[in-house]
């Protein structure tokens, strides 16, 4: 058996209240059964119409979510809770430092899935598959990389949820940073 130390242990316990970051760790933990990446061929830089870097702070159409120290959350105030043609189960609007960073947006169905995963395709380039690579599996991850936006999107069929994040190249590092320092 393998000795954590108690401080280790509470760090993850506080990291993983938060819904997103323990998906992510779930994720990494249970590794990935399928990954795609492909070069971005119309980089969005941002998300609707919301240039990475915006201060979303003074936004009508933004309501505040969440307030920490330098991590702000947001909910969109008229937009619908939709992409890609279908609904999701939520948007939510990141800023790191008062700076427009991510995208993070839930959804759950396999046929919503395939409609998000066919936009995506279409929208921001097709999937490069190799022969042998396995087109379903209990995880699925798919990455467009952009110069200045990553998409991330991953796929969980055991339970049909699905999570995209659109982030700024430059800007979503910084994430990591204060998840490291809220941790001790």
């Amino acid at each position: 058996m393998v000795y954590t130390p108690p401080h280790a242990m509470t760090r993850i316990a506080r990291l993983t209240e938060n819904p997103w970051i323990a998906a992510l760790l779930l994720l990494s933990i249970l590794g990935i059964d399928s990954a795609w990446a492909v070069s971005m061929t119309d980089d969005p830089k941002g998300f609707r119409d919301v240039p990475w870097g915006a201060n979303l702070t003074s936004r009508q159409d933004m309501e505040l979510f969440h307030s920490g120290v330098h991590i702000i959350e947001y909910l969109p105030k008229t937009d619908p809770l939709s992409f890609a043609g279908t609904q999701m189960t939520s948007i939510l609007y990141l800023s790191v430092d008062e700076q427009f960073a991510r995208v993070a947006i839930r959804y759950h169905g396999s046929h919503v899935h395939k409609q998000v995963l066919t936009f995506l395709e279409t929208r921001f380039g097709r999937l490069e598959h190799i022969p042998g690579q396995m087109a379903r599996g209990l995880t699925q991850q798919y990455n467009w990389r952009g110069s200045d936006t990553e998409i991330n999107l991953t796929y969980q069929a055991g339970t049909e949820r699905g999570y995209i994040f659109f982030d700024s190249r430059t800007l979503a590092p910084r994430f990591n940073d204060y998840i490291t320092d809220s941790a001790e």
